[in-house]
């Protein structure tokens, strides 16, 4: 919206004056009056008609007095026998007449002076400026203050359309850990600013809208995901005004209240659950530890199928449970294989042993089922006992958590639960055998999926992860041998990675990309050129730096940093871009809840010192949420 005019037409009340003919207005102006200087110029003209007409009238007079238009004059001019006291008493009645005369000279400049000062002005106004202009009625004064008024209250609406963007953070001298910390921490602040701005309590931020958006992971209630997929990135940062909002919004949350149908248990789960017990953990605050057995209590009635494998959505209201109406009636690996991190950590907390209860019980039918060379196929039947459905593996979409909480779940109990640690070793040792590959170009090791024995040279985004995996494999293995190999392999994935973002035109990765004869670690898909904030490239880069110290990881992490400045940065947050391959890319005005959760915090704790929440102590979820590691 630009800037409002408001125009207050007046009538032209010098309309109404008729002037004689000597007088000449120029033309008028709407909406203006006239100033003093004008009032004198047109009352010299209106006088000049005047006198003009006091001449000719005098003239007229003179002639009919002296050149015999009055009888009784001639009379006495023409008779020779005047005598000198009638020519007295004629002279006398000449200065009775100029007499006559002069009064009604002065009555006409009385009349004269009255009107200029009490008739309206009209015309000769574009000449002047309104603030030398002298305003007489009252009227015209209040229709001033009314017009002055409506102005103001149409430019108050103006700005509240347009409300004043929130400072953007910019990218200045950081040229060192401490101060490339402190601009992540300004870009945390920023976003989250434009959430509780323009959509708390809402899942997530349109921030190029500024307005509330949810996908339908969340059903469609409005159940706050990125205050609480936020508030434990705010508290490690120090954000500690936004963090007490944040806890205040929890301390009221009722999430069977706010929760509106179908909810995925998954994203429930690592989001919601794992966020609560994160918060308790980081803060000992008890509250959140009650909010967290809250939410993962009413996840329950999905567990009760005939073999435990829990179903993928719930509706909170009914407590009704099924799969994807997309998944042919099939549960999805990444997603019952992510809950033992979780509900068994809430069990160790609470002393409530049904969470560790459900989990094991999905453990237990994974470990009895044969599993093809070695593999998990992404999808399994909701039969007692279950079957796989086609023979797809990944490392990537509806696969990859899996694998991440194998090991993860072994490194939480203590290195106490050798079950996980043998399955995980395993799994990968398969994946390894038939899914892992070099590019023919560069040597950029990836894995690919596997359709039956079908190779797809394809490298997701979200398998980027598998590279931090593996590092982290490396880094609590006892057996030299075994830690350098995985943590080759590790850097070599992670140089991949970095390879599919260096080799875009954003300086960004796409959500996947090919190995072919034509192309190396790019995508000549459009549908899977586009980035959503997605984290797990830097979170690979986050764990070799911490394993490594090579300057090289976080130089990388900052120029990701400058490049979502640059490229996702948005009026009131940050957004996803639809092209990494275009130059001005068109964003996708969605600021998903993970990017605080996950991408922010992993750029802080790269920027950090490693006491931050050290990884002999804590381990995180799929979501970034960090645990304590049990002694």
């Amino acid at each position: 919206m630009g800037p409002v005019e408001i125009y207050h037409s007046v009538p032209q009340l010098s309309e109404y004056l008729v002037l004689e003919t000597s007088y000449q207005p120029v033309r008028h102006l709407p909406g203006f009056y006239g100033t003093g200087k004008e009032k004198l110029g047109k009352s010299f003209s209106f006088f000049s008609g005047k006198i003009h007409f006091l001449d000719s009238f005098i003239d007229s007079f003179s002639a009919q007095a002296y050149l015999g238009s009055f009888p009784s004059f001639s009379e006495r001019r023409n008779s020779e026998n005047v005598k000198s006291a009638n020519l007295k008493n004629d002279m006398g009645l000449r200065s009775h007449e100029q007499l006559v005369v002069c009064v009604g000279v002065m009555f006409l400049l009385t009349v004269c002076i009255t009107a200029f000062f009490f008739l309206p002005s009209g015309g000769a106004d574009l000449y002047f400026r309104e603030e030398n202009s002298v305003h007489v009625r009252d009227t015209f004064i209040r229709n001033e203050a009314l017009r002055k008024k409506e102005q103001e209250e149409l430019l108050k609406k103006a700005e509240e359309a347009n409300p004043v963007p929130i400072p953007k953070p910019e990218i200045g001298a950081a040229d060192d850990a401490e101060g490339r910390r402190i601009f992540v921490k300004q870009m945390i602040k920023f976003a989250w600013d434009g959430y509780r701005k323009y959509a708390w309590g809402e899942n997530e931020l349109r921030p190029n809208s500024r307005s509330g958006h949810s996908s339908s992971i969340f059903g469609y209630g409005k159940t706050g995901a990125t205050i609480i997929d936020a508030i434990d990135t705010l508290f490690i940062v120090g954000l500690k005004e936004e963090y007490k909002e944040a806890r205040d919004w929890i301390a009221e949350f009722n999430f069977k209240d706010l929760a509106k149908g179908d909810l995925s248990v998954f994203e429930t789960n690592i989001r919601f659950t794992g966020g609560l017990l994160s918060a308790y953990a980081l803060t000992g605050d008890k509250m959140f530890l009650t909010k967290a057995e809250d939410v993962a209590t009413l996840l329950l009635p999905a567990f009760e199928t005939p073999s435990g494998i829990p179903y993928s959505l719930i509706d909170l209201q009914t407590g009704r449970a099924k799969t994807y109406s997309w998944a042919s009636g099939k549960a999805i690996l990444s997603e019952y294989g992510s809950i033992q991190l979780e509900f068994d950590y809430l069990s160790n907390l609470t002393g409530n042993p049904i969470f560790a209860q459900k989990s094991n019980k999905i453990r237990d039918v994974l470990t009895a089922m044969e599993k093809p060379e070695g593999l998990y196929p992404i999808y399994i039947s909701m039969d007692n006992p279950p079957r796989w459905g086609q023979h797809l593996f990944s490392m990537g979409a509806m696969a990859d958590s899996w694998y991440e909480y194998l090991l993860k779940q072994w490194i939480a109990t203590g290195k106490t639960d050798q079950r996980t640690k043998r399955e995980y070793e395993e799994a990968i040792f398969a994946m390894e055998k038939r899914m892992l590959y070099k590019s023919e170009q560069s040597n950029l090791w990836y894995f690919a999926k596997l359709n039956g024995n079908r190779v797809e040279h394809t490298f997701e985004h979200l398998a980027c992860f598998s590279g931090g995996m593996v590092v982290l494999h490396a880094m609590n293995e006892e057996n030299a041998t075994i830690a350098q190999h995985y943590m080759d392999l590790g850097k070599n994935i992670g140089h991949t990675c970095h390879e599919s973002y260096a080799r875009s035109t954003t300086g960004i990765g796409p959500e996947s990309f090919q190995f072919t004869s034509s192309i190396e670690a790019k995508t000549e898909r459009r549908q899977d050129s586009y980035y959503i904030l997605r984290p797990e490239v830097v979170e690979t880069w986050f764990y070799l730096w911490r394993a490594t110290k090579d300057e090289k990881y976080r130089q990388w992490a900052w120029d990701h940093v400058q490049n979502l400045e640059k490229y996702a940065k948005g009026n009131a947050g940050y957004s996803g871009i639809r092209n990494v391959y275009d130059s001005n890319p068109e964003q996708d005005d969605v600021q998903q809840s993970f990017l605080f959760a996950e991408l922010f915090k992993y750029l802080y704790l790269i920027f950090s010192d490693d006491d931050v929440l050290p990884l002999d102590q804590w381990v995180f979820n799929t979501e970034a949420h960090p645990f304590r590691i049990r002694n």
